[in-house]
């Protein structure tokens, strides 16, 4: 790397690279598991994915920086091998992370009649990946401080410690020495959870070199090129259900096998691969369950968390099957649904009882039954079908999907939290915890259980920030837990300081202000501030994949529940959504949605719809409209060919959703009179569960597309990958003219071209 042009450049004041940051004697090594990234690519090392960083340019403006970091010249070696760019890539190599390889497996005795007929399906089905577009990129300001020995880290971040732990590392920093602060992100997802470190280390690292603020803002392209985002899947499964004679199917058995393209660094593909793992059996009971995961080891960047965090992929793999199940077994797809649910008292394949003290009370299938009746779902299938025989090019199609989301971080020492509650003698309240404010309303909710612990008005509540020296060794704001955690150790801190004012108010009378009581209480020497926490109970959280059955234990225990306990409740929806597509353009517009969840009892309404609908739309948004592609043997005409580059780097290539893809109607109900014993106010998590009922529009595509294809293919079963894209549902329409430019062993099985 010869970087003495970019120092000729103007305004440029230095550029780093490895050889500089050794001089501070820091670790060059970052990793939220495996420590397997470098903050600056050493020379001799193999490039792992096109837009790994080899240095920082700094310069007075931002202008001056970019064009010094693009005069540096640098020279490769050639590829000796070729590139692993795809999941099919890396399953013809055996070029996987085989240390996260996990199953899942039990087997249950099924009765049955000797009339009954067992149908089995198998095949497979690929989801896309999804990038993060939040609205604000990755951003950094680091301001040294003390003679350069202390560093303020203003990050758009939602990991404050893991951010600070890599930056004080890579800059030779001790980490009381370096303290992040996030204000609020301009949204995150989960693509600031891990995938932000690098830029903030990279400035950290530049700032400590030059002792002077140093402030890394990446372009749209830059961020969307190099930080990852979604999982793309590819699932291979075998199934089984029964036919009894009174023409009921009942769920036999499912066997499949799961790949994700994690990219060239581990991040987190272990944990998303887990939770798809734990999520594939859908809301339904399989007797005989065995499931595979493993990640693929690819070119592509380092996939990471993205809401839903491998949960949607799973489920989406097991309604796709149930799909299937349903062709083959000459049953309306809603009727399989339905007699197939779990019941209370059943377990999960990972050892969960449903239902009930172990998980709360089960309302899946009741949220089915008062959505079908209230929505008359069979007069409305009859509807389309009446709409679909007169009309040949435009087609609609209805769906109802089903979810339940296990609310917990599957590491078991995640599940904790802290938070640092002071009461000021005007009777007003700072609270500090370690979760992070990314629009999700997380301060909000932790702002009104204070206030109401402290039966004040909510006004009276304040969160300055997030910050490591005020609330330390924090958790990643993420798998929907925030409120849950930081609600309870705020409620905690809170509880700690009403015990100490109990005396003065019970001596002041009911009258008493919180500010009298709160100044009485002072001037007798009380400690008015308090540091909460919480923990979840050892038996609610963990999963431990190696544990095997103790021999001591009943004949009759739950399988696998002695593995542990990976949630600590499920929050489940129902959706309804009613599409109609132009079988010429493949464009497809979304008439109608409703949606039902159970949220317990909603600390704040508002907000939960809130979440529901923006979780609802991005769901919709990665299984219809947002396709990520790379440069890779789909796509030989991106340069370089092969290399997988990220060719979908901005608006202009990628489509998010916009005003017009949301449904002409869209109506969120929240489900009345629930409890949750197990969370704060008896409420549940919503961040992340509502996100698969917006793929009730691909399975509404799906059931449209249907409607087409039955002039020539009658009713059978095909493999629409998601997402579902224009060109995707032209394609699978398989009308007269598609079937005209396609070749014969083509025609019923035509695939348009995909990056997974």
């Amino acid at each position: 790397i010869d970087t003495s042009v970019c120092l000729r450049s103007h305004g440029v004041h230095a550029v780093y690279i490895h050889s500089d940051m050794s001089k501070l004697g820091g670790k060059n090594s970052f990793g939220p598991i495996q420590l397997d990234e470098f903050v600056f690519l050493p020379i001799g090392e193999i490039v792992p994915f096109v837009g790994q960083v080899l240095g920082i340019c700094i310069a007075d403006t931002l202008e001056n920086s970019d064009s010094g970091a693009r005069a540096a010249q640098v020279i490769y070696g050639e590829c000796e091998t070729k590139p692993i760019v795809t999941i099919e890539d890396a399953i013809e190599k055996s070029s996987f992370y085989e240390f996260a390889r996990h199953t899942l497996e039990r087997s249950l005795s099924v009765e049955t009649a000797s009339h009954d007929k067992l149908v089995t399906v198998e095949g497979s089905f690929r989801c896309g990946g999804q990038d993060h577009f939040y609205l604000e990129t990755n951003s950094t300001l680091v301001v040294p401080s003390e003679g350069g020995t202390n560093l303020n880290v203003y990050a758009s971040t939602q990991s404050a410690t893991k951010t600070q732990k890599f930056c004080a590392s890579a800059s030779n920093t001790p980490a009381s020495k370096v303290v992040v602060h996030m204000k609020r992100m301009g949204g995150g997802f989960g693509g600031k959870e891990t995938r932000n470190v690098f830029a903030s280390c990279a400035t950290a690292v530049a700032a400590k070199l030059s002792n002077r603020p140093v402030k890394l803002t990446l372009g749209r392209d830059v961020d969307m090129s190099i930080t990852g985002g979604r999982h793309a899947f590819l699932a291979k499964y075998r199934a089984s259900a029964f036919v009894k004679q009174s023409s009921m199917v009942k769920l036999n058995s499912l066997d499949v096998e799961l790949f994700s393209n994690g990219g060239s660094a581990f991040d987190l593909s272990g944990p998303v691969m887990d939770r798809a793992l734990f999520h594939v059996d859908g809301p339904y009971f399989w007797p005989k369950f065995r499931a595979t995961g493993v990640p693929c080891k690819t070119v592509q960047p380092p996939h990471t968390a993205f809401r839903g965090f491998g949960g949607p992929q799973g489920m989406a793999v097991c309604e796709h099957i149930i799909d299937h199940l349903a062709v083959e077994c000459k049953i309306t797809s809603d009727k399989l649904r339905r007699d197939n649910f779990y019941t209370e008292s059943q377990a999960t394949p990972f050892g969960m009882i449903i239902g009930g003290p172990f998980s709360g009370s089960w309302n899946v299938p009741r949220m089915w039954d008062r959505l079908y009746e209230n929505l008359k779902v069979d007069e409305k299938r009859k509807e389309i079908k009446e709409f679909n025989d007169k009309h040949k090019w435009v087609k609609r199609g209805f769906a109802v999907l089903p979810t339940k989301f296990g609310i917990a971080f599957t590491a078991k020492y995640m599940n904790q939290g802290g938070a640092l509650v002071h009461l000021y003698t005007d009777g007003t309240v700072l609270v500090s915890h370690g979760g992070t404010e990314m629009g999700q309303g997380l301060h909000t909710k932790v702002c009104q259980i204070a206030a109401q612990a402290f039966e004040i008005p909510f006004e009276n509540v304040y969160i300055n920030d997030t910050s490591t020296d005020k609330v330390a060794n924090t958790i990643p704001t993420a798998a929907s837990m925030s409120t849950d955690m930081y609600g309870m150790a705020t409620l905690d801190a809170c509880k700690q300081i009403l015990k100490r004012l109990k005396p003065f108010r019970e001596r002041l009378g009911v009258k008493a202000t919180l500010e009298e009581i709160a100044t009485a209480a002072f001037y007798d020497r009380v400690d008015l501030s308090a540091h909460g926490f919480f923990a979840l109970d050892n038996d609610r959280c963990g999963f431990d994949w190696a544990k095997q059955k103790p021999d001591n234990s009943p004949p009759d225990m739950t399988q696998n529940s002695w593995k542990g306990h990976p949630f600590n409740y499920f929050t489940q929806g129902v959706a309804c959504a009613e599409v109609e597509i132009d079988v010429l353009t493949g464009n497809h517009r979304t008439l109608k949605s409703d949606i039902l969840v159970d949220v317990g009892v909603s600390i704040n309404p508002t907000l939960d719809i809130g979440q529901i609908e923006g979780a609802f739309i991005q769901g919709m948004g990665w299984s219809t409209l947002e396709e990520v592609v790379y440069a890779d043997k789909d796509h030989t005409w991106i340069r370089p060919s092969g290399s997988g580059k990220t060719f979908t780097t901005g608006p202009g290539t990628y489509k998010i959703p916009a005003f017009n893809d949301v449904p002409e109607v869209l109506n969120v109900s929240l489900l009345e009179g629930v409890h949750n014993p197990f969370a704060v106010h008896s409420s549940k998590a919503i961040g992340e569960p509502p996100f698969f009922l917006g793929c009730s529009i691909f399975y509404a595509i799906k059931d449209a597309i249907s409607s087409s294809r039955i002039e020539n293919f009658g009713e059978s079963y095909f493999e629409l990958r998601m997402p579902a894209t224009s060109e995707r549902i032209r394609m699978a329409c398989g009308d007269g003219i598609v079937l005209d430019i396609l070749k014969a062993d083509d025609k019923k099985y035509f695939q348009s071209k995909g990056s997974f």
